[in-house]
Order: structure tokens, then C-alpha cells, then sequence
């Protein structure tokens, strides 16, 4: 019921809060490791009265780290404050906000624009790269700022009903250099390459967002029946006002004895000082988000529960720039939801099914007009719909010290733009409507606390997806924006309890991901990030007034890369300790 203007199909971000308290409390951490890492940060919290009902905290944090390659860092800092107010036991008052000032070198990103195999790899492990190698100097750094503020007002109408008052506004800022690497074939010799450096900058870039959101929920009875109902309006506000450009800095050889600083943060400044950028990429325009929705869970019996909802949104996009002039447009959708859980055991068995519609606007397109002499004309592009449909079961066993849940998924993506077919239309980049595509696959996740001290967390999941009706070139394929199809985690604790001993724990576990093909067509054929397995270990000794801590990330040193169409270099073994004082 979170709409689709700030979330994907299935996506969302869940932010968790430190809130205040009654009583003085606080820590403050040190924490010191590898490439020059360094953070220290601050959790305070106290009363700001007698009757302990105006409630303050503040968390604050500073973090340094450098880079496993020869160029690159990362420097933040955070400042996150929390009023609550409760004036009474029905009313509460939350202001928090989120102050971020970053400033660092973005990540390695290699682009692909040749195929693989004309560079003589079809994997990452096969190209004549250094791992270690930033091929590049100093200086190409990009600055970074925003202020979020949150407001939340809860109110107990009654025993049944609550009412929720939210508000919220975010302002982000961006400036700098974003550097990006690709490789090409120097047209000798198989496997011996060029590589090109580029930029893509963002000049006093903005993007200002504002939401209103009021809620109504409710836990009653009809008759014999219980309902858990929320209804709800939105208003979403988002400005943005952004800038990108950049160029081609030049083509160097892939060498161990080049000297790769010439592509710096002065360099650059004095090209695009001296020319025009290579291309520039204006990204402006106003957008109002109008909702409304409504959910009811009903307990049809104490074992068998079904869910119904609604949510309709009315868009408005006043136009703007997204490189060039678009036209505005107005767009209302309406996504269903309904849903059933049945407890064959109560409390330790849940079977559960769930069918969910969400969208996603595509504005103006291109298409291809043959009545009027072959030319292209601006379309208004129904929604890109999306239906899931999902079941499973959770189990919870062994007096709550077992928790899985095991689910299978099944999303039709319909109304997708891609190529037209029409060699006609193809030849001036024209575009139809009638794309799919198919994701389906399998989610594991167990939680489990076998005996008094041990912990295990371990999650699976299998996705296949492909693109069902799509550009020749990559109709049946896997999109290159998929991802790895098999994702796995495991982390395994064990705290003492023993006299003597309390407090000393351990902790091991890591990550793994399958074969992620980041290059998948007929044209370009495959190219492929390896397969990886990620160890990370941990070590702490926890009491009441102070907390010892260390960790091992990567254990084996593995080299690694993910990306989405792209081949980012991931970081070498590192160590890092800390050491936190409670008060």
C-alpha cells in the first residue's frame, strides 16, 4: 500500500529510528581498521524535564575510510537528532531529522560497450585488469548533502482507533566528478586493450521532496468478527532540478608501468574549462503524487484471516527537462491487494497467499507514424503494470526458538517500451508498448536459537527472470539488471554465559552469489562476474559499562566484483576494531 512513486515492484525501504527514553543514557564509540578506516560516534539520550514526558536524543557519527586501490576515499558525517513529546497517554509528538554531509571518490565502475569475447574474456577474472589499480589520480571527488526532516503525530481516539499524522521533507545537494571506465580491443592483437577514461559530473544538483500522510487505524469488531483496518491520504511533492555532463578524458594502455594520475580533479576542470562538455544532461521538473487507500484485515475465524485493500493514486507531472523538453501529463491508477493466512497449528503453522498490483508511470515516448510520412509522434504511455502473485508457510517451532518462513513468488510485468520491430521505425529509435517480462522464484529465511547462546541466521533465494517479449537481441534472455539468480547468507553466533565467560561471543558467516551475466544478448553475447563466496568473522566482549569488538571482513582475500550491466571491483580483506563506553 506504499504506491510506486518512491518504490519498485516489491520494494521498500523500512527506516528504523532510535527514539528517546526516559532515563540519561548514552555510548560512545571508536572504531579503527584497515585502508586508513576511523569512525567515531555518539548516541546520547536524556530527559528534558521533570515529569520525563519531553524526551531528547541525539546520535551523531564521523567516518574516514580509504581504499584498497591506489586512489580513492570516503569522508561523512552524520548528525541525527529526536524530540518526543507526550503530552498525555493519548497523544505523542515525534521531530527527527537526518543531516548528511559526504565527500569522497565514487567506485570503480567499468562499462561494457563491445562485447566481451572481442576482449578476449568472457569473464571478469580473464581481463588483463589490475584489481588493486584505480587508473587514476588524485582529486576526483564529488561532494554530497542532505537534510531530511521527519514530523510524526499519534493520537488514541478511542480504545479501537488511533489517528497517525506524518510529515515529511528532504532536501539532497550533489557536486563533482564521477569518474567511469570502459575497456575496448586495440584492434592487433585478441585480449591486448585500450582503456578509455571518462567523467560523468552533476553541478549543484537538487532534488526536493515533500510528503503529507495522514492515517487512520482500526482494531474492531462487526458481530463476532475482528477487522484491522487503516485508511489512508497522501500528498508526495518532488522537485528536482539536476545537472549532468561530462566527457571523454582520453584512451591509455592497460600497463603495469603507465602512469595513470594525469586523469585527475585539475585535469579535468581545465578541460571542461577550456571546451564544452561532450554531452549534457539536464534532469528538471515537478511532480504531485495525490493517494488515497484503504486495507482491512478480517478475521474470518481465530485460525483463518483475510486481507482486501485498495490504493488509487492521481499523478500529476508538470513536465520539465530529462535531457530535453518533455510535455507534462496527468495518469490515475489503482492497485489491488488481497491476501489469506490460514493457521492449520496456531501461532506455530501459517500457510499464506497474497496477490499485489503495482505500476510504474512511463510518461512520453516516441512512437513510430506511418499515417504521417514515416515520422515519430510523442505518445502517452499506459502503465507499466506488474502482477504478483505469492504463497507460502512460516513456521515457528520449538517454543519460538525455530522461525522459517519459505515463500514462492511469481511477478508478470506487461506494457513494457522497448525497440519497435519495424525496421523503419527501429532506424529513427522509436518505441512500442507491448514488451513483458516474467520473474518467478523461491525465498528461505530461518532464525534459529537451538540452545541458550547460539544463533543462526540463513537466507536463500532462486530467481528466475526473463524478458518474455522484448527486442530480438534479448527476447528469452536474462535481463543484465537482474542480478546473480542465486543469492545465500548464513551468519552463526555463540555468546557465552558461563561465569567467567559472560559476554565473550564469536561470530562467522558470509555470503554467497551465483554466476551474474552482466552482458546477455545476441549481439554482445554473455559476459560474466564470477561466482563469489564472502567469509566475514567476529569477535566481542560485551558488559554492562564498556563493549571490546573485531572484525574480519573477507577472509580469504577473495577477489570479487557485482554490478548491474557494469564490473565493480569489491574490497580486499579488512580488519577493523572498536571499543565503546556505556554510560
Amino acid at each position: 500500500m506504499f504506491g510506486s512513486a518512491l518504490t519498485s515492484y516489491g520494494g521498500l525501504v523500512n527506516r528504523v529510528t532510535k527514539k528517546p527514553y526516559e532515563t540519561v543514557g548514552g555510548e560512545l564509540t571508536l572504531s579503527a581498521g584497515s585502508y586508513d578506516f576511523q569512525r567515531a560516534s555518539l548516541d546520547v539520550n536524556t530527559p528534558l524535564n521533570k515529569s520525563r514526558n519531553l524526551m531528547l536524543r541525539l546520535n551523531t557519527a564521523f567516518n574516514h575510510e580509504g581504499t584498497f586501490q591506489t586512489q580513492g576515499f570516503s569522508r561523512r558525517g552524520a548528525l541525527a537528532p529526536s524530540l518526543l513529546y507526550k503530552p498525555n497517554d493519548r497523544l505523542s509528538i515525534q521531530l527527527d531529522a537526518e543531516i548528511y554531509r559526504i565527500e569522497g571518490v565514487g567506485k570503480q565502475i567499468f562499462f561494457f560497450y563491445v562485447p566481451g569475447y572481442s576482449l578476449g574474456a568472457t569473464r571478469a577474472d580473464q581481463l588483463p585488469v589490475d584489481y588493486r589499480n584505480s587508473y587514476m589520480g588524485n582529486g576526483l571527488t564529488q561532494q554530497s548533502r542532505s537534510t531530511n526532516l521527519f514530523g510524526q503525530v499519534n493520537y488514541r481516539i478511542s480504545p479501537s482507533f488511533t489517528s497517525s499524522t506524518n510529515l515529511s521533507t528532504s532536501h539532497s545537494f550533489s557536486n563533482g566528478f564521477g569518474p567511469y571506465f570502459y575497456i575496448i580491443p586495440d584492434g592487433k592483437v585478441l585480449g591486448s586493450n585500450l582503456l578509455v577514461r571518462a567523467d560523468q559530473s552533476t553541478r549543484n544538483s537538487t532534488n526536493d521532496v515533500f510528503e503529507v500522510q495522514q492515517l487512520f487505524n482500526g482494531d474492531f469488531r462487526l458481530g463476532s468478527l475482528r477487522n484491522r483496518m487503516v485508511v489512508g491520504l497522501d500528498y508526495l511533492h518532488i522537485n528536482s532540478n539536476q545537472l549532468f555532463f561530462g566527457s571523454t578524458y582520453d584512451t591509455a594502455p592497460i600497463a603495469k608501468d603507465y602512469d595513470y594520475s594525469k586523469f585527475n580533479g585539475a585535469a579535468l576542470a581545465a578541460l571542461y574549462a577550456s571546451k564544452t562538455p561532450d554531452f549534457m544532461y539536464p534532469l528538471s521538473g515537478i511532480k504531485d503524487t495525490y493517494s488515497a487507500f484503504v486495507s482491512d484485515v478480517l478475521n474470518l475465524t481465530d485460525q483463518l484471516s483475510i486481507l482486501a485493500a485498495l490504493r488509487v493514486d492521481a499523478f500529476h507531472n508538470k513536465g520539465g527537462l530529462v535531457g530535453s523538453p518533455v510535455a507534462g501529463y496527468n495518469q490515475t491508477a489503482f492497485s489491488p491487494k488481497f491476501g489469506v493466512v490460514y493457521q492449520p497449528l496456531k501461532d506455530k503453522v501459517s500457510l499464506f497467499a497474497n496477490y499485489q498490483n503495482s505500476f510504474t508511470n512511463q510518461g512520453i515516448y516516441n512512437a513510430y507514424d506511418v499515417t504521417a510520412s514515416d515520422s515519430l509522434t510523442q505518445r502517452f504511455a499506459r502503465l507499466e503494470q506488474a502482477n504478483q502473485f505469492e504463497a507460502g508457510v512460516k513456521l515457528n517451532a520449538l517454543s519460538g526458538r525455530l522461525t522459517t518462513t519459505i515463500s514462492y513468488y511469481d511477478i508478470q510485468v506487461k506494457n513494457l517500451l522497448r525497440t519497435d520491430p519495424n525496421p523503419l521505425a527501429a532506424a529513427k529509435f522509436a518505441q512500442t508498448q507491448d514488451g513483458t517480462q516474467l520473474s518467478r522464484g523461491v525465498e528461505i529465511d530461518v532464525i534459529a536459537n537451538p540452545f541458550t547462546g547460539f544463533n543462526v541466521v540463513a537466507g536463500f533465494s532462486y530467481n528466475d527472470s526473463k524478458l518474455t517479449k522484448a527486442d530480438a537481441d534479448v527476447n528469452g534472455r536474462r535481463p543484465t539488471t537482474a542480478s546473480s539468480p542465486v543469492l545465500a547468507n548464513l551468519w552463526l553466533s555463540y555468546r557465552f554465559n558461563a561465569y567467567g565467560l559472560r559476554g565473550l561471543g564469536f561470530g562467522f558467516g558470509g555470503n554467497y552469489a551465483s554466476d551474474n551475466k552482466i552482458q546477455n544478448s545476441v549481439s554482445l553475447g554473455e559476459f560474466i562476474l564470477p561466482a563469489y563466496t564472502v567469509l566475514n568473522a567476529s569477535a566481542f566482549y560485551d558488559q554492562r559499562k564498556f563493549r571490546i569488538s573485531a572484525k574480519v571482513d573477507n577472509l580469504t582475500n577473495q577477489h570479487y566484483w557485482i554490478g548491474y550491466t557494469t564490473m565493480n571491483a569489491q574490497k580486499l580483506r579488512s580488519f577493523v576494531g572498536s571499543i565503546a563506553y556505556k554510560f
